[in-house]
C-alpha cells in the first residue's frame, strides 16, 4: 500500500453528513463542530440517539434529519455556493450493513470524501489521532492498522514537547507575518518615490542587491531559529521579544536580535516550593521524588513530629526549621513556617515544605498551595504513603475485607480551631480511621457511642485499635474495644503520634481472645529488605555534604 497523502483541511462552515446516531456519531459531530463545520445527522425517527448527541441537538448544534438516508441527500444538503453537494460523510452504522457499502459506492462515483467505522476498505479518508495547542497540531494515523495505537503514539509525541509550543508557533508566525508585511509596505514606499521624482539622496549609490540583502537576514534569521534552536528555546520568546527581532535586523544593526543564552537562562529553575508527604515514618517509605526533592532543597520546612530516620536523611548543609507547633500556638506556628517558605521563595530558593503522611490528607496542603499561588510561586505537591491506610495496615488490620468492612472513612478528631468534628453514625460494615484524636479519646468515644435521635450509636463493644509511632521501630498497637480503649491509653500512656481505628475489620487477623486490651510493641514490617538495599536505603541515608 502507498504512503497516504496527508493534510490539513480548512473545514469552516462545510456540511459533514453523519449517517448514524449512535455514541461514534455523537463523537464525530463533536470533531466536526470543533473545525467549525455543521453536522447534519440523518438517522430513523424511532432509532436510539445518543444522550451527547440528543443535547446537541437540542442546543441546535447539529441538525437531525428523522428518516433514512437517501442517495439525492449527498447532492441536496451541501452547501449552495457548491450546488448542494455535502462536503464530507461519516457512516457510523458499521462496516457489515449494506447501506454503509451503498454510500461508499456512491461517495467515491460522486468524488465526496467518506469515512465508514472500521472500513479502511470502505474510506477514502480517516481521522488522525490529534494533539492541538493552539496554532499547533500533530495528527499520528497508522493507515487503518489500529486507532488505539495511533493515539498512544500521540500520547507518546505530545508528552515530550515543551510547554507553550503552541504559543511559540503563535509568536513564531506573527514574526513571519508581520516581516512580509514590512518588506512589502518598502516596496510600494520605493514605487512611490520613483514616481514622484528623484529625492535629496538620489546620489546615493544604493544597489537592489543590499536593500534584498537586508531585508532578507530577518527571514533568514527566523528560519534558521525554527531550524536548529531546541523548542524548549523557542517556546521560551515572549511578546516583547516580537519587537525586538523586528527592530533589529536592518543596515545599521547586523547582530542577532536575541541572545541565545539571554532566552535560556529563562528556562532555569524559578523558585519552586514542594509539598511533600513523608509517608507514616520510616525512611525507606518515603517516594523517591520526596527523597530527590530533599537532597536538592535549599530550606527545609518540617512538621513537628517527622521522625528523625526521615530528618535523618537531609544533607547537613540545608537549613531545617521545624514547625513550633504545640496547644495553642498551632497556628503561629503555621503562619511562621508560611512565612519562611515565601522569605526563601523570594530570595529564589527552592523549598521543601515536609509533612507528615500524605500533604492533601488533613494536613493543610490545599491550604498551602493556596497560599504560594496567590503570591505567584509554583507549588509541586508530592504525595506521601498516609497513615490513614498503611497504619492499619502495619497493625495487621484489613481495612476492607469481604462480609466484614466494604468501606473506609478517613476522620478527623481535632476540627479546626480545636473544634471536635461530629462523628459518623454506625455502619457495621464500615472502618473508620480517626487521625489526631488520640488527645481527646475520652470525649470522642463518648460521642460515638451515645445515644441521641440524630444518629445511630456505635456499640461498645466495637473492636477498635489505637495506633502509634506506626512503620517506626517504637511502634506500639493498643486493641480493645470502644468500652476499654479511653482506660487502656490511660494506663499504657500515650506516645504520638497516632490514630485510632474502629470497626469490625480490627479482629479480622488479631482476636482479643476475651483481655480488655492487649499491648503490642515493635515493628519489622520491611525485615529482611534492608538488607538488600530496597528503597530510600539504596540511595544511601545520614546527611551528605
Amino acid at each position: 500500500m502507498p504512503a497516504l497523502l496527508l493534510t490539513s483541511i480548512d473545514c469552516t462552515a462545510h456540511i459533514h453528513l453523519i449517517v448514524g446516531s449512535n455514541p461514534l456519531a455523537a463523537a464525530r459531530c463533536t470533531r466536526s463542530l470543533e473545525v467549525g463545520a455543521k453536522p447534519k445527522v440523518i438517522a430513523p425517527a424511532d432509532a436510539e440517539v445518543h444522550y451527547g448527541l440528543k443535547k446537541r441537538i437540542e442546543d441546535e448544534e447539529v441538525e437531525r434529519i428523522k428518516r433514512g438516508f437517501r442517495d439525492g441527500d449527498l447532492r441536496e444538503l451541501g452547501r449552495e455556493d457548491v450546488e448542494g453537494v455535502v462536503d464530507a460523510v461519516f457512516v457510523t452504522i458499521g462496516a457489515r450493513d449494506p447501506l454503509s457499502v451503498h454510500i461508499s459506492t456512491l461517495c467515491r462515483r460522486l468524488r465526496i470524501p467518506v469515512n465508514v467505522t472500521d472500513a479502511p476498505n470502505l474510506s477514502t479518508f480517516s481521522l488522525l489521532s490529534t494533539h492541538v495547542d493552539g496554532p499547533l497540531q500533530i495528527g499520528v494515523t497508522t493507515s487503518g492498522r489500529g486507532c488505539k495505537l495511533a493515539s498512544r503514539i500521540r500520547r507518546e509525541v505530545a508528552s515530550s514537547l515543551p510547554a507553550n509550543l503552541g504559543i511559540a508557533c503563535e509568536r513564531l508566525g506573527m514574526i513571519r507575518r508581520r516581516i512580509w508585511e514590512e518588506d512589502h509596505a518598502s516596496e510600494l514606499d520605493l514605487e512611490d518615490e520613483e514616481e514622484a521624482g528623484q529625492k535629496a539622496y538620489f546620489n546615493a549609490l544604493v544597489n537592489p542587491e543590499d536593500r534584498d540583502a537586508a531585508r532578507n537576514r530577518r527571514i533568514r534569521w527566523l528560519s534558521q531559529i525554527c531550524e536548529y534552536w531546541p523548542l524548549r528555546r523557542l517556546a521560551a520568546i515572549t511578546d516583547t521579544d516580537i519587537s525586538t527581532i523586528l527592530l533589529s535586523y536592518d543596515t545599521n544593526k547586523p547582530s542577532p536580535p536575541l541572545d541565545a543564552t539571554a532566552l535560556d537562562t529563562r528556562l532555569t529553575q524559578k523558585p519552586l516550593i514542594y509539598l511533600a508527604g513523608s509517608g507514616p515514618g520510616h525512611p525507606d517509605l518515603l517516594t523517591t521524588a520526596t527523597h530527590k526533592a530533599i537532597l536538592t532543597a535549599d530550606l527545609i520546612l518540617a512538621d513537628k513530629l517527622i521522625p528523625s530516620p526521615v530528618l535523618s536523611l537531609i544533607p547537613r548543609r540545608t537549613p531545617v526549621h521545624i514547625a513550633r507547633k504545640f496547644p495553642g500556638n498551632a497556628e503561629k506556628a503555621q503562619d511562621e513556617l508560611l512565612e519562611l517558605g515565601l522569605e526563601a521563595l523570594r530570595a529564589g530558593k527552592t523549598v521543601v515544605r515536609l509533612k507528615q503522611g500524605d500533604p492533601y490528607i488533613y494536613g493543610r496542603g490545599g491550604e498551602e498551595v493556596l497560599y504560594f499561588r496567590e503570591r505567584g510561586f509554583g507549588v509541586v505537591v508530592l504525595p506521601g504513603v498516609t497513615s490513614a491506610l498503611c497504619g492499619p495496615l502495619f497493625a495487621g488490620i484489613p481495612a476492607t475485607q469481604r462480609a466484614v468492612a466494604d468501606q473506609v472513612l478517613i476522620c478527623t478528631g481535632t476540627g479546626r480551631k480545636g473544634v471536635a468534628p461530629e462523628p459518623p453514625p454506625y455502619n457495621p460494615t464500615q472502618t473508620v480511621v480517626f487521625l489526631m484524636a488520640l488527645h481527646r479519646l475520652s470525649s470522642l468515644v463518648s460521642a460515638l457511642t451515645t445515644d441521641d435521635s440524630t444518629k445511630t450509636p456505635w456499640p461498645k463493644n466495637t473492636p477498635c485499635a489505637v495506633v502509634e509511632r506506626a512503620s517506626c521501630s517504637d511502634q506500639r498497637v493498643i486493641r480493645s474495644s470502644l468500652q476499654f480503649v479511653c482506660a487502656a491509653v490511660e494506663e499504657e500512656g500515650s506516645r504520638p503520634p497516632g490514630l485510632l481505628v474502629v470497626g469490625r475489620a480490627c479482629e479480622v487477623l488479631c482476636q482479643g481472645g476475651g483481655q480488655r486490651w492487649i499491648v503490642e510493641e515493635g515493628w519489622k514490617g520491611l525485615e529482611g529488605l534492608e538488607e538488600v538495599g530496597v528503597g530510600v536505603g539504596i540511595l544511601g541515608r545520614g546527611g551528605g555534604e
